[in-house]
């Protein structure tokens, strides 16, 4: 059974899978990380199958919708469709959800693009980038995935807007 918990502190096998998952570019310094769960500002939410970590998800309570910012499933879970459920949970909870995906420039990035595609995302063909985590560091080119939000350009900008300024600080 698939069950999804918030932790309010980082736990030894998300900072392993956080790191396993995302290249250094895409991540956020763990300190800083463990500062905005504090604030409340973002939520952890472990990801467990019958009681095994499975997983997580970072997120963000935005004005009317959630951005979740890294999901990851642990490697020796994948495949049995864990990540679909948890997906259609957060659904269930948040029916407005927003997300990032790298362009599909490689097999993975394609596979990712179907994997949310096929639990009813869609991408605004608008230009994206992810602001660097790294000081100094090149914004990312990236696609901004939707479900359940309004799919023209104004309602992009305004949360693209939203995520630039609420999860980026810019």
């Amino acid at each position: 059974m698939i069950a999804i918990c918030t932790l309010q502190v980082i736990p030894a096998e998300v900072v392993l899978l956080y790191e396993l998952s995302f290249p250094v570019e895409e991540r956020r310094n763990l300190s800083a990380q463990q500062e905005l769960l504090e604030a409340g500002t973002l939520q952890l939410q472990i990801v467990k199958n019958d009681d095994v970590f499975a997983g997580f998800v970072f997120c963000w309570l935005l004005t009317d919708f959630i951005f979740i910012e890294h999901f990851a499933i642990d490697a020796s879970q994948r495949g049995g469709g864990i990540g679909s459920k948890v997906i259609t949970l957060l659904q269930s909870q948040y029916p407005r959800i927003v997300l990032e995906v790298e362009p599909p420039h490689s097999t993975d990035a394609g596979r990712r693009i179907r994997f949310y595609e096929g639990l009813g995302f869609q991408s605004y063909p608008y230009s994206y980038r992810q602001p660097s985590y790294l000081a100094g560091g090149e914004p990312l080119e990236m696609l901004l995935m939707q479900t359940g939000m309004p799919a023209g350009e104004d309602a992009f900008s305004g949360i693209s807007s939203e995520i630039y300024r609420e999860v980026y600080g810019i």
